[in-house]
């Protein structure tokens, strides 16, 4: 098994559109960058590719070349979704968390989840996206900015194929060679 860790943060700014978890979320304001700025997919996005030793988002979508210029994170996570499949592994599960003092993400997470796992090929039951607050500290608790964490963890197919030999073939029915 593989696990991986990825963070992003975005200053907010007037005349952007908020974008979290692929969804749009009315708010005066919105986060800065190349890309829609959608600070929780790309934390999951660098955690994906982080768990699978292929590098970080700043390598695969570079903010100098003009194509990602606006572009949906969400289909930034559908490339990423395919280069995991590419390279055999498998995804058991994703945790991110939004760190925000306000809008409230709430009422819009499991849209956040659906999108996420419809971009990745998987059941929304392996996404799981919180929000919290800073309690007004820090950049995010005083609304400059807004960040996300995440975590996830990746089987390499080789190592699903080799438990299921194990699990299911020959002998392994009371055979007590191999503990099961």
């Amino acid at each position: 098994m593989r696990v991986g860790l990825g963070y992003d943060v975005h200053k907010l700014a007037e005349g952007r559109e908020l974008i979290m978890g692929g969804v749009k979320i009315p708010y005066e304001k919105g986060l800065l960058g190349h890309s829609d700025a959608d600070v929780v997919v790309h934390a999951i996005m660098d955690a994906l590719l982080g768990a699978a030793a292929l590098g970080d988002i700043g390598q695969h979508f570079p903010d100098t070349d003009p194509q990602y210029e606006g572009i949906s994170s969400i289909a930034l996570l559908e490339h990423v979704g395919k280069l995991l499949e590419e390279n055999n592994y498998v995804i058991e599960n994703i945790d991110a968390v939004i760190i925000a003092q306000r809008p409230k993400m709430m009422p819009h997470i499991p849209q956040m989840r659906e999108n996420v796992a419809a971009a990745l090929g998987i059941e929304m039951g392996q996404v799981s996206i919180k929000a919290t607050t800073e309690e007004g500290l820090g950049f995010t608790g005083s609304g400059e900015g807004i960040s996300a964490q995440a975590i996830c963890l990746l089987l390499p197919l080789m190592d699903l194929v080799a438990n299921d030999v194990m699990v299911s073939g020959p002998g392994c029915a009371g055979c007590s060679g191999c503990n099961r």
